[in-house]
């Protein structure tokens, strides 16, 4: 018996950039014996065979049901709003790199049944292409230029170019394709100048640049004798700080311990009772030195005239000395000798 078939071209594959659109055919006839209702679904099937297979959209008694997939929101469609009509085709837009996988559609109309399949990939540009470069840039050094897109999908394919001065790069040069490396052996001075490297695959095209410049090998040894130098300088400065630090420590311990020093040594200062003491002890020795012939004069010296800055006694140890009886010191007690006198008797003798 004659069933619904799929008539739409035997295509397989499909390859579209990211960002743009593809139409998934899927066109069929139907057959007068098929009496069932009408019924076309589209099913994504993973590449990771451990997922399961997810409905896309369908076609159902006369109505789109496109709620089933919530990536295909807005984005999937069927190609014609009247599918029955014989075109069940997918409209895919802003395409994704999530999006590649295998699409089925199947159309069901009792008791006939019929499917297609076909593959999708969806290829992504190349995109933020960085150049750099490796290696001395010395004259006679080994230079590579490298280039790299953190974007696109594979295969990419590099190619080196030079910009400025001569188109052609160096005879030296060696250029691998698939790792965007660009090796210049030997270099000169000619070879300065700036390089282009453009990424590319099947879908589209990125590039960078980068600029070269070989000089001749730096004096290592003046390098080195500089750096000797500025380190001995640094040296001693920091010695010249440090001694100075320590030198002033120096003096301002040596200043404490002196002054320390002083406090301890110098007596305490003397009472003013102490003072009148050792003035009126130094009057007594010196009476022990006089003879009775200047006794009369120190008798008439009242204590009144001790100076009043060396000996201030309190009121109540003041002695009270009547004026008319001033008592003769005893020599004594005093520490004096006495002194003999001669005198004559009544006979006229000498005593």
């Amino acid at each position: 018996t004659r069933s619904v078939t799929i008539t739409s071209a035997d295509q397989s594959m499909f390859e579209k950039a990211q960002g743009e659109q593809v139409t998934l055919p899927c066109t069929f006839e139907l057959s007068e014996e098929d009496e069932g209702p009408l019924d076309i679904e589209w099913v994504l099937i993973p590449a990771d065979n451990q997922k399961n297979e997810k409905i896309i959209i369908m076609y159902s008694v006369d109505r789109v049901y496109d709620q089933y997939y919530a990536a295909s929101t807005k984005r999937m469609h069927f190609t014609n709003l009247d599918p029955k009509s014989g075109d069940g085709s997918l409209d895919i837009l802003n395409l994704k790199a999530a999006d590649t996988g295998t699409y089925q559609c199947k159309v069901k109309k009792a008791p006939g049944v019929q499917s297609t399949k076909m593959q999708l990939t969806v290829l992504v540009k190349p995109a933020r292409t960085k150049c750099s470069i490796e290696g001395s840039q010395e004259i006679g050094k080994d230079v590579t230029l490298k280039c790299v897109s953190q974007e696109g999908s594979p295969l990419l394919s590099y190619d080196w170019r030079r910009v400025s001065g001569s188109q052609n790069l160096p005879a030296t040069s060696v250029l691998n394709k698939n790792t965007g490396e660009l090796l210049l052996k030997n270099a000169s001075q000619e070879y300065s100048g700036v390089y282009s490297c453009v990424a590319s695959n099947r879908v589209g095209t990125d590039e960078c640049s980068v600029e070269l410049n070989v000089t001749p090998p730096v004096n290592t040894a003046a390098i080195i004798v500089g750096a000797i130098i500025g380190t001995l300088l640094g040296l001693s400065v920091l010695c010249s700080i440090i001694f100075c630090f320590c030198k002033k420590h120096r003096e301002k311990k040596y200043e404490k311990e002196v002054h320390h020093d002083i406090r301890e040594d110098v007596p305490p200062p003397k009472s003013r009772s102490s003072t009148a003491r050792s003035y009126i002890g130094s009057n007594r020795s010196s009476l022990g030195s006089m003879s009775p012939s200047n006794m009369e004069a120190y008798t008439k010296t009242p204590y009144s005239q001790v100076p009043s800055e060396d000996f201030e006694r309190a009121p109540a140890q003041t002695p009270a000395f009547a004026p008319s009886k001033v008592a003769a010191p005893n020599l004594s007690r005093m520490g004096a000798v006495p002194v003999m006198i001669p005198a004559q008797s009544k006979d006229g003798s000498i005593v």
